[in-house]
């Protein structure tokens, strides 16, 4: 049973690579996009089983399209592809609802993989780069037995906050409200003596938290 992906990438080589690539595979291009508009408005029309998405494009980059793919073609799998292994752009693909992160000088086999993976609603493979980074961004913390003066929440909200995502998107990965979001970030602050997200950023670096 064939695999209906949408490739979305603002270079026709990369869209013309991509397509070569999935020769003598059960995938199948069923369409182009070249920036996150035309991505929402190709989804929308040929409502592929996967959406595989570059992150930076103009206009409207692949995370703006990712999260609005949430709203508009709900329960549709992205994959996004990058040229960067930044843990920032994989963190905020998590807290925006990608399936999984693929670099684009991957193996044949492991983006292939992705796609089929995402097709068929399974996780990401143990040790790929969204497994690792959605690992930090979920792992709990022992506040009876730690040096740090913090709540469990507090150093998840951390840990989003020191991987670049915005208090919105720290909302979604956590399922909080925003408001409850600046709450933590205010008693974090306070609580590791720092007056900025920045410095709070940079402490739970050097700290080896993330």
């Amino acid at each position: 049973m064939s695999i209906n992906v949408l490739v979305v990438d603002d270079h026709e080589v990369v869209r013309s690579g991509l397509a070569c690539l999935f020769r003598g595979t059960e995938i199948n291009v069923v369409g182009e996009a070249v920036d996150g508009n035309d991505a929402i408005e190709k989804t929308l029309q040929h409502k592929p089983d996967v959406v595989l998405m570059d992150i930076r494009m103009p206009e409207m980059d692949g995370l703006a399209a990712l999260e609005k793919l949430q709203a508009d073609a709900p329960g549709t799998p992205v994959v996004m592809l990058s040229t960067y292994d930044n843990p920032t752009y994989v963190a905020r693909g998590v807290a925006l609802g990608a399936v999984d992160y693929v670099l684009k000088g991957s193996p044949r086999e492991q983006i292939v993989e992705a796609i089929q993976h995402a097709a068929a609603g399974g996780k990401q493979p143990e040790g790929g780069i969204m497994s690792r980074v959605k690992g930090t961004m979920a792992k709990r913390h022992d506040a009876k037995n730690s040096e740090f003066p913090l709540t469990n929440r507090e150093m998840q909200v951390l840990r989003h906050l020191a991987l670049g995502l915005s208090n919105r998107e720290i909302g979604r990965s956590l399922s909080i409200s925003i408001e409850t979001v600046k709450e933590h970030v205010q008693n974090i602050l306070r609580k590791i003596d720092v007056t900025d997200r920045t410095q709070a950023a940079v402490w739970a670096v050097r700290k080896g938290l993330v």
